[in-house]
């Protein structure tokens, strides 16, 4: 079994630094596995330990990122590989550009088109010999030590147990995001669907196709074809509406033309507590009501109180059935930034100084969803956008490459750099597409400041053009503009794969 396990995990990069991962000592898996001619092993107070162990003065300093968001990855692009070696720890070795999202749902768009591969994103992972990508997640920091906890994500493979491993740091970076908001609702993370990753959007596909194949067999109820078809979304924030927006345009053009027996049966209901794109102008709000309304999607507002496997009860004790369920109610902290042993900043969040420190710690940044400037700073909480957490990310590494060309690359040696000017986040305005060539655009800086917003199908060209743009390589682009060629011209696809 071992000499299995070794030649699925050893990676060639490997071999030329023998990293050091600290092992435990009960596990004779986890001794032949890195005691292997990949991984070195040496002994300290009878605990085994391996590679990546502190650098040395005379080698490059090493970054250890957490996460590959938005955030994390913008920094890794921009950071000087020949002042730092990168370690990335993240349990998904791609980046998800969340704004098109919604579209891979209805087959839109394909998987792979927001999909980009960490390696390509910043090549010296995949090339330099003291640079790596490790599949797996964070469990605790010793901020004391400079090293971080780690265990290894092997989902998918039953016959493997994940193992613990640590990295020694210079600087560490925390990207590691944020995860969904139940608000402590019974039932959501066993029945409803979150839309934050890829999988997430192939569970959404699968589930819907699936259901609209069940309603069309001979002897399903009535009542029962009105749940399998009755979609329901919660939270009317920019990814709830757009979800919205995406799949009432999936219905009206293509369930009606290729399931022609059950298309009167499928519909729309999109739940929101108070007012739906609540950061918008007001009069594009009314906008996107409308439309929405035009488009067949049902608005509802109230608050849900609980959820079931076919049904959820709102706070009037309405009862609401459903045959796929999306949650998309915001953001909070996960639990490892909860019990990061850190100071917090409003809402949970990991506190940061101006220059996206966390201040009681050395070398020790964060950045993304996860942190929050503390209230000693006088700043706002910022919003959990990609918009923030992309211009974190990139500042952040300018930061570091300054620190590093000034010598303070290493840790605990960056007391008596310069550290320039402090983060400053202007708000560059907001989008969301709302189905049948329809968006919204508003330029404002913030929700009581005036600009300019615009709506309609200008507004739908700007969003396309815009988004087109953003997404990282020129191949996922090349993707992602076929994909929106074959759409317009053939239909979506409906396979279930």
């Amino acid at each position: 079994m071992s000499s299995i396990l070794r030649n699925i995990l050893k990676p060639s990069i490997l071999k030329s630094t023998k990293p050091h991962f600290p092992i435990s000592s009960s596990s004779t898996l986890y001794t032949s596995l890195f005691s292997s001619s990949y991984y070195s092993t040496s002994t300290t107070n009878g605990k085994m330990y391996g590679g990546l162990e502190p650098t040395k003065p005379n080698e490059k300093p090493r970054l250890v990122v957490l996460g590959s968001g938005w955030a994390g990855c913008r920094l890794i692009k921009e950071i000087d590989t020949k002042i730092y070696d990168i370690v990335c720890v993240s349990p998904r070795n791609h980046m998800v550009f969340t704004p098109l999202l919604a579209s891979t749902c209805v087959g839109t768009l394909e998987f792979r088109s927001v999909a980009e591969p960490i390696g390509r994103i910043q090549p010296a992972i995949s090339s330099e010999p003291g640079s790596y990508y490790f599949l797996a997640n964070c469990s605790s920091v010793d901020t004391k030590d400079h090293v971080v906890h780690c265990e290894t994500v092997t989902d998918g493979a039953q016959a493997l147990e994940p193992w613990k491993f640590n990295i020694a740091y210079d600087k560490l970076v925390v990207a590691s995001g944020a995860e969904a908001s139940t608000f402590g609702i019974h039932g959501v993370h066993e029945h409803a669907i979150f839309l934050r990753e890829v999988h997430h959007a192939q569970e959404i596909r699968r589930k819907l196709l699936l259901n609209l194949m069940l309603s069309d067999i001979p002897g399903v109820p009535e009542e029962e074809k009105k749940r399998l078809l009755h979609c329901v979304v919660v939270g009317g924030g920019p990814t709830g509406v757009e979800f919205s927006g995406e799949l009432s345009d999936f219905i009206m053009k293509d369930v009606r033309q290729r399931y022609a027996h059950v298309k009167d049966y499928i519909h729309v209901t999109l739940i929101e507590a108070t007012e739906i794109l609540s950061s918008f102008d007001d009069r594009l709000r009314h906008y996107a009501v409308k439309q929405l309304t035009k488009s067949g999607v049902r608005l509802v507002r109230g608050i849900v109180k609980d959820v079931q496997p076919d049904k959820i009860i709102l706070s009037d004790d309405t009862e609401v059935p459903y045959g796929l369920l999306v949650w998309s109610t915001g953001v909070g902290p996960s639990p490892f930034v909860k019990n990061l042993e850190v100071e917090k900043s409003p809402g949970g969040r990991i506190g940061i100084d101006e220059w996206l420190r966390i201040p009681s710690v050395q070398d020790m940044y964060a950045i993304g969803d996860c942190a929050g400037f503390l209230e000693s700073t006088g700043k706002p909480v910022l919003p959990a956008l990609a918009q923030v957490a992309e211009r974190q990310g990139k500042y952040l590494a300018k930061f570091l490459n300054r620190i590093g060309k000034a010598g303070g690359g290493h840790a605990n040696n960056a007391e008596n750099v310069d550290m320039g000017d402090p983060f400053v986040y202007r708000h560059l305005g907001s989008m969301a597409t709302i189905g049948r060539y329809k968006a919204l655009v508003d330029l404002r800086q913030s929700k009581e400041a005036k600009g300019l917003s615009l709506k309609g199908f200008p507004s739908w060209f700007i969003w396309r053009s815009a988004y087109l743009t953003r997404v990282i390589s020129w191949r996922n682009r090349l993707y992602v503009a076929i994909n929106w060629l074959t759409t317009l011209l053939f239909g979506r696809d409906i396979s279930r794969i």
